[in-house]
């Protein structure tokens, strides 16, 4: 369902259409819909609307008329009401001043422990691997916290929606390298914790969101324990127990890999460790810093 309205989010979806495509009932949609995703048809479509229309303001130089039109919204008028009422301020002053703002993100039901009839069934597990890479220097903006230790344990403490909208309306300004929703694991005090946010450039001095801090992350080769492109859904658990297993347990002092370098240690109390998360497009990566001994 939440496909079929992010398909035509341009073309006025309404309840009814919605019910046509899956064959239902609009009273079972729209019952089915609130009780998978925690919010009504109606909001939900709203907050999407809102959102493209944000990232037209933000990315493009169409008046603000068209852009209200072209989003669902009868006026330029109602668009400013909704965006006053959602952000705070007006979609000229947004549009002038692109602060980070809340964006109602795309939402995702399905999580790994859910089952799925059909599709695929031949696993696209394989052995993770290493490889080196050198990240420049940059700044991370994002929430840092000790009592979480993986991604599922940093949503106990979070409100998912408001930080991964926070994220996504600061796209324009992250690093190409450690870029958006990039994720990791921290040190501090003796006590391993798990981040959240995103990377800006070195010289970034623009404004850090409520929640949020900034901290400067100096250059470093990283060994990169990675596994290709996969099935997300049918293998998502073990990939990622693979990759973790051989990044959380590598010796680099018995190394017998011929293509890594020897001489090299942790640099973990000056770098973060990075993960990246990419099922079908990348594959899923846990970086470690190193440097030369």
């Amino acid at each position: 369902m939440i496909d079929w309205i992010e398909e035509h989010i341009q073309e006025n979806p309404t309840l009814l259409a919605l019910s046509n495509h899956i064959g239902y009932s609009p009273y079972y949609c729209s019952s089915l819909f609130h009780k998978i995703s925690g919010i009504t048809f109606k909001n939900y479509l709203a907050g999407r609307r809102l959102c493209y229309a944000a990232i037209a303001l933000r990315d493009t130089t169409d008046k603000i008329i068209d852009i209200a039109l072209q989003h669902g919204f009868s006026s330029q008028e109602a668009l400013t009401r909704a965006f006053v009422k959602t952000y705070g301020c007006t979609p000229y002053a947004y549009r002038i001043n692109p602060t980070p703002i809340k964006l109602s993100i795309k939402y995702d039901v399905l999580k790994p422990n859910q089952k799925i009839f059909g599709g695929i069934n031949m696993t696209t597990v394989k052995e993770a691997n290493i490889r080196f890479e050198f990240i420049p220097a940059h700044k991370y903006i994002g929430i840092w916290d000790l009592r979480a230790k993986n991604y599922d344990d940093f949503w106990k403490y979070h409100n998912c929606d408001d930080i991964c909208g926070t994220i996504d309306s600061m796209r324009k300004v992250s690093f190409e390298v450690v870029g958006c929703h990039q994720a990791g694991w921290f040190y501090e005090n003796g006590q391993k914790g798990y981040f959240y946010g995103l990377g800006v450039p070195v010289d970034y001095d623009g404004i850090v969101p409520d929640g949020f801090e900034i901290r400067e992350i100096p250059a470093s080769t990283y060994l990169v324990f990675f596994h290709p492109p996969f099935d997300y859904l049918a293998d998502n658990d073990e990939v990622m127990k693979k990759v973790e297993d051989l990044a959380w347990n590598y010796n680099l002092n018995t190394n017998h890999r011929w293509w890594i370098p020897v001489g090299y240690e942790w640099n973990e109390t000056f770098c973060p460790d990075y993960q990246r998360h990419f099922p079908e497009v990348l594959g899923y990566e846990v970086l470690r810093p190193v440097h030369k001994i």
